[in-house]
């Protein structure tokens, strides 16, 4: 049964066009990549998952106190077991009715429950050197990654006619350079799916985890059937414009505003570029639309493209983020802030919130002696100062 299976899954003509098959990958005196050569980015995942810690310890901390990063201190919330008790099982944010049960319960005023609630919340929020030593960790990876790919590919026929990366398929030889830069990406890659769980929680946090397995499965895949060459002008083009993202990350918790904003222009052009043009005009159009021109079209050509085309989608909707952030902070000249982050909740925000519902229960105070004592159905209109 599970041989049976095994050939219906690895038949020559699910994975390679016509009149090629895995027998084309074992080529004599021929240096093809083989599915045992993949097990070498396990203990390279491994090395960067012990690494980071100490790059982050030992050099992301130094250099966020360097720049001047500073966390604002954060008051403790009382200690209150029925309150951290609402705060785990039920709700971090408490609507207004469970707020009054809740002060009831607890003898504090309702605005006291409001107060503990946001001193709570902003407890388990990640502090500005946590997420500093998270960018600066991604920033030295990407910028590393970027400039080795591009010494991997700047003499390569392909890297400039993106057509040649079919020339001989599937029997092209796979370079040393080739193989180090395929192994280093997945190897972060895995490393970055498995810590994702302790790293700072964004906004796009579902996306993200789509984005890093579609990477695993786009890298391994192209691996297996030797789309090396085209695997790797698609690494360096997503590589192209991380590195700065990361270090635009790194000036804004450092507040240097001018700079932050400075480096996020640059790299909304250069995102622009190489995801929304270049990645789907170029590189999608050299994987989709030429290769039907030489070849008929198989499953592994439709599930090679269609991983390309989710990765263009998750770009669409990160592109959306960036000019939404660039709309921001273009007119006023504030500083860029990320999108997908949670912001603390300041006092400021609170004393708000109070005025705001101590406004609407006296309008509602006035309203209940008009009408005998009684609240009235429709009584969402607020009074305007």
């Amino acid at each position: 049964m599970l041989s049976w299976l095994s050939e219906r899954l690895w038949a020559d003509w699910l994975w390679f066009p016509e009149g090629f098959g895995w027998a084309d990958m074992k080529e004599p005196n021929v240096v093809l990549p083989q599915l045992q050569d993949l097990w070498a980015f396990i203990p390279i995942a491994i090395c960067f998952l012990v690494i980071r810690p100490i790059f982050e310890r030992w050099i992301a901390v130094p250099l966020a106190s360097l720049l001047g990063v500073r966390d604002k201190k954060r008051v403790s919330p009382p200690l209150n077991p029925l309150l951290e008790a609402h705060f785990c099982s039920i709700s971090k944010h408490p609507t207004q009715s469970s707020l009054e049960k809740l002060s009831k319960q607890t003898d504090y005023s309702v605005r006291q429950v409001q107060r503990w609630f946001k001193q709570r919340r902003n407890q388990d929020r990640p502090s500005k050197i946590k997420k500093f030593q998270e960018a600066s960790w991604r920033f030295t990876f990407y910028l590393f990654a970027f400039f080795a790919g591009l010494a991997t590919l700047i003499d390569k026929p392909w890297f400039y006619n993106m057509k040649r990366m079919w020339d001989n398929f599937p029997k092209m030889p796979l370079l040393e350079s080739q193989y180090w830069y395929y192994m280093i990406e997945l190897g972060f890659y895995v490393s970055l799916l498995v810590s994702v769980a302790s790293d700072v929680k964004r906004k796009d946090f579902k996306e993200q985890i789509v984005h890093h397995i579609a990477t695993i499965v786009l890298i391994g895949f192209s691996w297996l059937v030797n789309y090396i060459r085209g695997g790797t002008l698609i690494m360096l083009a997503h590589d192209a414009a991380d590195y700065l993202m990361e270090s635009a990350k790194m000036f804004n918790y450092a507040g240097w505003k001018r700079t932050c904003n400075f480096i996020f222009v640059v790299f909304a052009v250069v995102f622009i570029i190489t995801r929304l043009v270049i990645f789907p005009f170029c590189i999608i159009h050299a994987t989709l639309v030429y290769p039907l021109t030489i070849y008929k079209p198989f499953f592994g050509f439709y599930f090679f493209n269609g991983l390309l085309l989710l990765l263009l989608a998750l770009h669409v909707f990160w592109a959306a983020l960036i000019v939404r952030m660039v709309i921001k902070f273009l007119p006023g000249n504030d500083i860029v802030e990320d999108e997908r982050s949670d912001k603390e909740e300041t006092e400021s925000e609170e004393e708000d919130g109070s005025a705001e519902r101590t406004r609407t229960l006296k309008n509602g105070h006035k309203n209940g002696h008009i009408n005998n004592g009684h609240t009235p159905l429709n009584n969402n209109r607020q009074k305007k100062y």
